[in-house]
């Protein structure tokens, strides 16, 4: 078994020895995960650069990560089953994203309970560091990868300023940095656009350096670059430079895979989990969303032993993305800067490229070697707001709806940013500093990603049919443009619409002759867009799906998937990636008229707030006996519509952006 040994560091009673309904009480156990696996086994051939690691008198290649349990003391009561989530960043947005804690998971290294709902519903719950370039904490999980050696060449840094400043250290956000080989590389180059797809300007090598800014002055430093004249808000900066520093991003995936193996099937002492684990179960959010959509895409759902790890995988707010996962000088907490994550295939099943004639589909490498697990593809709107995620079931031309895989599911919710809304509103983005032009969406999905989860382990498991997929569809005549929606949306007061010559597209990219190999062209070669295709939307602006939670068919406001920069952060007519806007609807007749709102009032529409609440009940109900939602989560949609509906009288239709009121 490739994960040889779980070195325990801490154990202790879960949430205080809280119990969680039939499941009873939870054990949370920390440590670290120490892995050796075969370069040469055909399992792991496709790891790119493994092959040049280190390797023991056995020929393994040795690395290492962090691994939380939170196991239930009395295993025969809970499910028998394994949730397994990808830390995001190193960061565990399980509380958060599905147990609904009110804690962001960011700020501390406490496991929060939250609602329970995982544990309710009996899971093991398990976090797998597998990030290389996470700085490890009690707050962040991460892993210490395996190193090429004898490995150089050029890679790629990009990055786009919310407030000014004069160095940045070379890697996306706060993660640990690819160091640049030499200070004093005369062939690096930075280039400044305007926009994500803007013309790269050269900025001259004497302008710019290798360095920290220290008390004022540039100190070398391989880790950081600085400029002198300073970066700018909201422009889009790229440096491409040399290093010699290659850790195998791979071994993530490995870590993915290796962990739930070890976990569903050894018997061995040091597996907490030994012999009480039937089904398993991955989670990604974002990044680790698209690190799944990776792994199934190399067929890596069996492990050494050729036994079919995960029963089922739910990507989260992935899009039709993969990412940094697999190839030499792969970051992976890269983002937007186009490369491998943005290649082809997109969609489940075979479909072709309109530019190469390529006919592939996401599945065809797993389907072939067998262990093909039950998918669910749950996204929001921002995925189809930043290009590609129609591309999961509609042509990259945008022309023909694309089959289905019978393996699949696509659930698509509307009216919703990359994250779960909440209030109070706020427009700024506490990890990153960007700012938001109004509101950010307060809209909260949780309740249809929770019976996602549900209905997962029961089509994997039971083999009951999960309820229809839900998207937009040129067959059913929803889809639109991001263009046409700017353009029809209403009149809403205090309105900043993007500017439609700089909404987010999905570039054509090319990553060289070298790429199947994973080894890239840096900067990729970029060429035309692809349309954006969108949810179309109804006469208060929210998204016309077939599918909606309560309080988008009863509404008090309008959410959508975009909304400008603040110009405190540059380039205003530009959208902040994964993020939306609240527009809530005048309180009275009077108020509308005065500010000329097209969108009826809330006193037009609901006599009361008791009248509005029978209304979500009702709309609540109905998505229940549906399917869409648990019948546990209608008070949870109950709840939610109350928050909004208060909110919304309390703060009506203008949002201060100075005081947030």
């Amino acid at each position: 078994m490739a994960l040889i040994s779980f070195e325990i560091t801490s154990r202790k009673d879960f949430a205080g020895g809280a119990a969680f309904g039939d499941a009873g009480t939870y054990e949370q156990i920390d440590g670290i995960a120490h892995y050796a696996v075969d370069p040469d086994h055909e399992r792991n051939q496709h790891i790119v650069d493994l092959e040049h690691c280190p390797r023991d008198e056995q020929g393994r290649v040795h690395f290492s990560g962090d691994l939380m349990l939170l196991v239930p003391k009395n295993p025969d009561q809970a499910g028998r089953k394994l949730f397994l989530e990808l830390p995001n960043r190193g960061r565990r947005l399980f509380p958060r994203w599905v147990n609904r804690s009110t804690v962001d998971p960011s700020t501390t290294a406490e496991v929060q309970p939250g609602d329970g709902f995982l544990l309710r519903h009996g899971y093991v719950v398990a976090s797998v560091g597998w990030q290389w370039d996470v700085y490890r904490s009690d707050v962040l999980m991460g892993l210490e990868p395996p190193v090429a050696q004898g490995i150089s060449g050029t890679t790629i840094v990009r990055f786009q300023p919310n407030s000014p400043t004069n160095h940045k250290l070379l890697a996306d956000r706060a993660h640990k940095p690819m160091p640049a080989a030499d200070t004093g590389d005369p062939n690096a180059v930075l280039t400044v656009r305007d926009s994500e797809l803007g013309e790269a300007r050269v900025i001259q090598r004497d302008q710019w350096q290798f360095a920290r800014e220290e008390n004022g002055q540039p100190v070398a430093d391989p880790e950081y670059m600085y400029l002198a004249s300073g970066f700018e808000p909201g422009k889009v900066y790229e440096v491409t430079y040399h290093t010699e520093y290659a850790p195998v991003a791979g071994a993530g995936l490995l870590a993915l895979r290796d962990a739930g193996s070890f976990l569903r099937f050894s018997n061995a002492d040091d597996n907490p989990c030994a012999g009480t684990i039937d089904h398993a179960y991955a989670f990604g959010i974002s990044q680790t969303g698209r690190m799944l959509r990776h792994f199934v895409y190399l067929g890596m759902n069996l492990d050494e032993d050729n036994r079919q790890v995960y029963d089922g995988l739910l990507p989260h707010v992935a899009g039709a993305r993969r990412g940094e996962f697999n190839h030499r000088f792969a970051q992976p907490s890269v983002q937007n800067t186009p490369g491998f994550g943005h290649l082809f295939p997109h969609a489940d099943e075979p479909h072709t490229h309109p530019d190469t004639g390529e006919v592939a589909g996401l599945l065809d490498r797993q389907r072939e070697l067998g262990g093909m697990p039950k998918i669910f593809w749950t996204n929001s709107s921002a995925e189809y707001w930043r290009g590609d995620c129609a591309f999961l079931h509609i042509d990259m031309e945008g022309k023909t709806d694309l089959k289905s895989a019978p393996e699949t599911r696509i659930y698509s919710f509307a009216s919703t940013q990359h994250g779960p809304g909440s209030l109070p509103l706020t427009d700024t983005t506490a990890d990153t500093g960007v700012r938001g032009r109004q509101p950010y969406n307060a809209h909260d999905y949780t309740p249809l990603l929770r019976a996602a989860i549900v209905h997962l382990h029961r089509w994997a498991a039971e083999g009951i049919e999960p309820p229809a997929s839900y998207h937009p569809t040129l067959k059913d005549r929803n889809v639109s443009t991001e263009e046409e929606i700017i353009e029809k949306f209403p009149n809403v007061p205090n309105l900043y619409r993007p500017d439609t010559n700089f909404l987010r597209k999905f570039p054509r990219v090319d990553m060289g002759p070298d790429a199947s190999s994973g080894i890239g062209r840096f900067p990729s070669e970029l060429g035309d867009t692809f349309p954006a295709l969108v949810y179309d939307i109804d006469g208060n602006g929210n998204e016309d799906a077939p599918v909606r939670l309560p309080d988008l068919d009863y509404p008090v406001a309008t959410y959508t998937p975009w909304n400008p920069r603040h110009p405190e952060t540059g380039h205003p007519e530009q959208i902040v990636p994964m993020n939306g806007s609240t527009f809530f609807f005048s309180r009275t007749e009077a108020e509308r008229v005065e500010l000329n709102d097209p969108r009826p009032s809330i006193e037009e529409r609901y006599a009361s707030r008791d009248e509005y609440l029978e209304k979500i009940r009702e709309a609540a109900e109905d998505l229940a006996k549906r399917g869409y939602i648990l019948d546990e989560d209608v008070e949870t949609c109950m709840a939610d519509a109350a928050e909004r509906y208060d909110e919304a009288l309390k703060t009506g239709p203008l949002y201060n952006q100075t005081t947030g009121t």
